[in-house]
């Protein structure tokens, strides 16, 4: 139980793989404070949770509210008494649309999400954890923060802004004792993977089946990444073995573009 008697707060954390990376912190020995805007999807996670005999917070909240995210926090220290490890989870798909097509509207919504939402909520719990000469922040970004992604601007974007956050952060607060890092996912199997294929062949006119094979094929693995990969590495970064790992991205990807 390499974290038993921390407390980990998860954006995003009712379902996909903000659900597995609340399980993995879960299995660690972790109690835990979820937020997302899926009320039944949080109270099946907390549910299981618990089962698990932890303690746990759930709260429906728009990461990109700044008054629900400072409410969730307080919430959390009140109820569980401290933080010690954020993981910045919440995400959007945004449009799948060459830029000409993008709207405005779509733009700003997938950014207050992905990427404003990271840096509310950071912001909420910095002091704390400097008041307590430690803690962690684990951003998760994408590969998509690495590359030029065609048909879905928005989505990168938001996710190369979060490599450039986590390395500020890390800069800004390590003499505090705090480390703060990023976790790129390749294509990770889920319903949300499965909806970004069928968006991208409807709007490229390409089989759903030559899509797929699209994503396999970047990964020298030729597969897709099982979410309960990435939540074992956000465990590894959490605990004492990653205390000197700071302001680093880790892809967690099969080899994403080796070959």
């Amino acid at each position: 139980m390499k974290l038993a008697g921390r407390v980990v707060i998860i954006t995003g954390g009712g379902h996909g793989l903000g659900r597995d990376l609340a399980l993995g912190f879960a299995d660690a020995g972790a109690d835990l404070s979820l937020c997302g805007t899926d009320v039944a999807a949080l109270e099946s996670t907390a549910a299981e949770l618990q089962a698990r005999g932890r303690l746990v917070v759930a709260r429906k909240v728009d990461v990109a509210d700044e008054a629900l995210v400072e409410r969730w926090v307080t919430d959390t220290l009140e109820e569980l008494g401290r933080i010690d490890v954020l993981v910045n989870n919440a995400g959007i798909t945004g449009p799948t649309a060459s830029i000409d097509r993008v709207s405005r509207v779509e733009w700003d919504h997938t950014l207050a999400i992905n990427l404003t939402g990271a840096f509310l909520c950071a912001r909420a719990v910095l002091p704390h954890m400097a008041a307590r000469g430690s803690g962690k922040i684990i951003n998760i970004s994408s590969v998509a923060g690495h590359i030029g992604y065609a048909l879905r601007a928005p989505y990168a974007v938001s996710k190369w802004g979060m490599l450039g956050l986590t390395r500020t952060l890390a800069v800004e607060w390590g003499k505090h004792n705090i480390q703060v890092n990023a976790i790129s996912p390749g294509s990770v199997s889920g319903e949300r993977l499965e909806r970004v294929i069928r968006e991208r062949a409807a709007k490229s006119g390409v089989p759903e089946s030559e899509v797929r094979r699209e994503y396999t094929s970047k990964a020298v693995l030729d597969r897709f990444v099982p979410p309960e990969h990435v939540a074992a590495m956000a465990v590894f970064l959490a605990s004492e073995l990653g205390d000197s790992i700071t302001g680093e991205f880790l892809q967690v990807a099969g080899g994403f573009n080796l070959g």
